[in-house]
């Protein structure tokens, strides 16, 4: 599975189908794990995360309540699962547009420096077509979203 970020969050299946991710609340529990690039985020954190101006009443369940609909939608099947001991989606980072932005930025200044003009147009080339809008645009609204949107 691929996580985008930049704009609404969606997600796509391995083969590139786009896969139904109904409701801010689980857009934004997908955005918040995806964020992590597949590292674990404890229930706690995660929880903290998704408040936003609508806390989640009685956190825990509520948050049981959506790991389950997420693992039965988008995270379903061998290759986007999401995990106990804290909750984690399994991607890699370079499944995430986000940390795949960063890193092509990264490799694009290093080009640069290198004075490798050829190689700098076609790598910050493929950053910038990952790029649909605003980071996170659709769930801003959680506490973890601002700080992950303007990140440098």
């Amino acid at each position: 599975m691929r996580v985008s970020l930049p704009g609404p969050a969606r997600a796509t299946a391995a083969d590139a189908t786009p896969v139904d991710v109904g409701g801010v609340r689980l857009r934004m529990l997908l955005a918040g794990l995806a964020v992590e690039g597949g590292r674990p985020v404890s229930v706690d954190a995660l929880a903290d995360g998704l408040r936003g101006e609508h806390p989640l009443a009685d956190a825990g369940d509520a948050l049981q309540a959506l790991v389950s609909r997420l693992r039965k939608g988008p995270a379903r099947g061998g290759d986007g699962g999401v995990g106990r001991g804290g909750y984690r989606i399994a991607v890699a980072a370079d499944d995430v547009d986000t940390h795949r932005f960063e890193e092509l930025a990264g490799q694009g200044r290093r080009e640069l420096a290198a004075g490798h003009a050829d190689e700098v147009a076609a790598t910050l080339g493929e950053a910038l077509a990952l790029w649909r809008g605003a980071a996170l645009a659709d769930v801003l609204e959680a506490p973890f979203a601002r700080a992950a949107a303007t990140r440098r």
